[in-house]
């Protein structure tokens, strides 16, 4: 378990520990009082379910205004090469990813990725380009796939953005992987770093604005 999927779990202990302080202060001294009063029974069985249905209406409300306020996403994947590529495979990224909104298939590209370009985008990277923020959330992934100018697949470039992974440059992991999926890149590349660093208040994105 990474230490992303410890702080949800971590957080969604403490909002049933809420819902369950909830009960036990207000929900459960309530039907013991009705009962004590001399309820029928049929009366305080339907408050008590009433009061539990309330107990866990407050729970998931709670979850999901955590969720709302920006709760860590765990890792989608370790930043490693073969893992990366493994679940771009696992995903079936060309199907089930979203185009970049506002580029075609096959655009025009240039050195040193292919004549042609399709940029794919997880759904966590599409919410965040959608909502012009500016910048990508932990766990977006982009998928550049390079073609040459005869629309032959040649190579496929990805940047996959991992908390803590590197700092200095927008805690980016690069990966370039030849069709076959044989690894070309991998992690920290300088190559890819020199030439992103000019689109830095970009979030070292150069396909397009984020704003």
């Amino acid at each position: 378990m990474d230490e992303k999927q410890a702080a949800f779990i971590k957080k969604r202990s403490v909002s049933l520990e809420l819902a369950e302080k909830m009960l036990r202060k207000y929900i459960i001294p309530t039907v013991h009082e009705e009962r004590r009063r001399g309820m029928k029974k049929a009366t305080v069985g339907v408050v008590s379910l009433l009061c539990f249905s309330l107990a866990f209406f407050v729970f998931f409300f709670v979850l999901g205004t955590q969720a709302k306020m920006g709760m860590e996403r765990p890792m989608v994947v370790k930043a490693d090469g073969k893992a990366l590529w493994d679940y771009l495979k696992k995903e079936n990224y060309a199907r089930n990813w979203n185009i970049w909104p506002g580029k075609n298939a096959l655009y025009p590209g240039k050195e040193p990725h292919g004549a042609l370009l399709t940029a794919y985008v997880n759904k966590v990277a599409y919410d965040a380009i959608k909502e012009k923020r500016g910048m990508f959330s932990d766990g977006s992934i982009i998928v550049k796939e390079n073609y040459t100018a005869d629309k032959k697949l040649a190579a496929l470039t990805v940047m996959y953005k991992v908390k803590g992974y590197n700092l200095m440059v927008g805690d980016w992991f690069w990966a370039k992987y030849l069709p076959d999926g044989k690894i070309a890149a991998e992690g920290r590349v300088d190559a890819c770093i020199q030439c992103h660093s000019m689109a830095k208040a970009n979030d070292y994105i150069m396909i397009a604005p984020l704003k």
